[in-house]
């Protein structure tokens, strides 16, 4: 199988390559030859005028609820989804049924993905059914495949818990990943505390839930010299801690979600459940934080937080919805409308290269001899979501209906190919 990708723009800070126009030969599912002209006939020719080419993007936190959970998403749904929206690697969250907390689990994702266009990773459960009352087996689910660990959607409590984690997974180079939430304080909070909470009439959930949890566990990783990535952040004060973590010499990272950078809580004015996520929308001081992270570096990466509904846990009164969205196929449109002045090779850095350096994943780079893994999209191109580009099996997404710039125009993944 060869392929042949015409005149494409080359986004890679670590490629030789970067800034340049080039055609890219792919053979067997190897860059064999990039150059200002190939004149090699190939299987498939990829020739779209204005295209881009970077590293393959890498999401780190989706729900594919397989197993199960297959009414709301499939790891076969969820791939196609994934690869819609430029992603050839995804880490999926333990939060199955059963709870991915042990290897026969890990090994269950690993063997039913081998045949999907996009690479699948495992996260193992730090604690058994991610209860965060006993540690998992976290040294064979590393030797099985499972990428890092987390406890997924439920941020695991105890302090004295997580500590021996971090010094566990220290014997095998292993990181952690953490969405803050501390659930002791109001728990039955339904958006971010503030003016707009009580405007609205909703129980509102101070963002100190999300910020204590953070400062927590700056201190728990730097006293266990272990590695911590918090996911989901979303607060200033968040930032303003892992940001001094950092420059004290923590091992810690961060990513944060395309909707924290596009929405505020003022949003959620119209009720619409598909807005209703955990760690909720903040206010926009909190948003323009986080945009000023994106430039700044204090954000290593961006995760999807894809977490796909089925209709009746989404359309139904604000109040008994279930927290989350779905966010694969919009994913790098939503971050290139709301921050058009961010470069592509920041974005690229954000999407590709960060999180392959923290979760030791290897890299992608468009250099000859490397396996492709090539995300291809149009960074300009103005579109308008509508159901059919949501390859999900759920379709709980409030950008269905919007005009976005950026639009992804597939991926090469080794001798797989998909494009939208």
């Amino acid at each position: 199988m060869t392929i042949l990708i015409k005149q494409a723009s080359i986004i890679d800070p670590s490629s030789p390559f970067n800034g340049q126009s080039a055609d890219i030969f792919i053979e067997n599912g190897i860059i064999s030859k990039i150059s200002k002209t190939i004149a090699e006939k190939a299987d498939q020719v990829i020739d779209i005028p204005g295209i881009h080419a970077s590293p393959g993007w890498v999401d780190i936190f989706a729900n594919f609820a397989d197993p199960g959970y297959e009414f709301k998403e499939t790891l076969e749904t969820g791939a196609a989804a994934a690869a819609a929206g430029g992603y050839t690697d995804v880490f999926v969250i333990p939060n199955t049924n059963p709870v991915i907390h042990n290897k026969s689990g890990v090994e269950y994702i690993v063997q039913k993905t081998k045949s999907l266009p996009i690479n699948i990773h495992p996260i193992g459960a730090v604690t058994k059914k991610t209860e965060g009352n006993e540690l998992a087996e976290m040294y064979d689910m590393k030797a099985s495949g499972a990428v890092a660990f987390s406890d997924g959607i439920n941020s695991v409590q105890t302090a004295g818990l997580l500590v021996k984690a971090l010094q566990y997974v220290k014997a095998f180079d292993g990181i952690l990943i953490q969405l803050p939430d501390d659930k002791s304080i109001n728990p039955h909070g339904l958006m971010n505390e503030g003016i707009i909470s009580t405007q609205l009439g909703l129980p509102g959930k101070p963002a100190m839930a999300e910020e204590l949890i953070v400062a927590r566990d700056i201190k728990l990783t730097k006293y266990a010299e272990s590695k911590m990535h918090f996911t989901g952040v979303s607060t200033k004060k968040s930032l303003e801690y892992i940001k001094r973590g950092k420059e004290g010499g923590t091992e810690v990272s961060c990513s944060v979600t395309p909707y924290h950078l596009f929405f505020s809580d003022e949003d959620l004015v119209t009720y619409n459940t598909n807005l209703k996520v955990n760690p909720s929308l903040r206010n926009k001081e909190d948003r323009a934080a986080l945009q000023k992270g994106i430039q700044d570096g204090t954000i290593d990466c961006i995760a999807t937080h894809h977490l796909p509904h089925e209709y009746d846990s989404k359309v139904l009164e604000f109040e008994y919805a279930k927290f989350g969205m779905i966010g694969l196929e919009t994913a790098y449109a939503v971050l290139r409308t709301a921050l058009p002045s961010v470069s592509l090779e920041k974005w690229v850095e954000l999407l590709s290269i960060n999180p392959r350096k923290i979760f030791n994943l290897k890299s992608a780079s468009l250099a000859e001899n490397n396996i492709a893994s090539i995300t291809l999209f149009e960074p300009d191109k103005k579109w308008t979501v509508t159901e059919k580009d949501i390859f999900s099996k759920s379709k709980n997404s409030p950008f269905i209906g919007s005009e976005l710039t950026g639009k992804v125009a597939g991926i090469i993944n080794g001798n797989k190919i998909s494009l939208s």
